[in-house]
């Protein structure tokens, strides 16, 4: 019981952590994280797609495949994601509360986002998207999950070069090598 307890309150934090990352920091730059929360937030800085709802809907067909390969993340994959997706959308205020450099948003969205994400790991949950694949990918091959991140993520934001401005493509580059790394260090992996 005390475990679930611990997984259900990681869970939140970690999610409240990404919400305030992505709404304080990474929005009002006009920057992106990688993986398909970066796609949601593509979309919503193009289309005005609400990102918490695309998050979602980008993510569920990944939780699916990622529950044939590892059963025990499917509840606390989905519970992750809806809880992400609920507080990025509930903190949409946040986004105009912190006036801070491109430079400073990329850096510390990217730390607490990595902090968010990273606590989920290490109880065994995710956020679900392409998160809980690096966690697949990186058990199943034996590699380092900041790499793994690294790696998705970079693809992420490198197929959103084509609609991003030079400075905000750099600087998303910085936001998830924070995130990667920071992941890193609290995971212990």
């Amino acid at each position: 019981m005390i475990v679930i307890f611990q997984k259900f309150l990681a869970t939140i934090i970690g999610s409240l952590l990404v919400g305030i990352g992505v709404n304080g920091f990474l929005m009002p730059n006009h920057l992106i994280d990688g993986g398909i929360l970066g796609i949601a937030l593509i979309l919503h800085y193009y289309f005005d797609f609400q990102t918490g709802i695309t998050l979602v809907a980008l993510s569920l067909p990944i939780c699916i495949f990622a529950s044939m390969n590892e059963r025990g993340y499917l509840f606390s994959s989905l519970q992750g994601l809806l809880i992400s997706s609920l507080f990025i959308d509930l903190l949409a205020p946040l986004r105009s509360q912190f006036s801070t450099s491109h430079l400073g948003s990329a850096l510390i969205g990217g730390i607490i986002i990595g902090t968010g994400v990273g606590l989920m790991f290490r109880y065994k949950t995710s956020a679900g998207g392409t998160d809980l694949l690096a966690k697949i990918i990186s058990k199943t091959f034996s590699l380092n999950i900041a790499l793994v991140i690294i790696f998705i993520d970079g693809l992420i934001v490198l197929a959103g070069f084509t609609v991003l401005e030079l400075d905000s493509f750099l600087y998303s580059c910085m936001a998830i090598a924070a995130v990667g790394l920071t992941i890193s260090l609290i995971e212990g992996d």
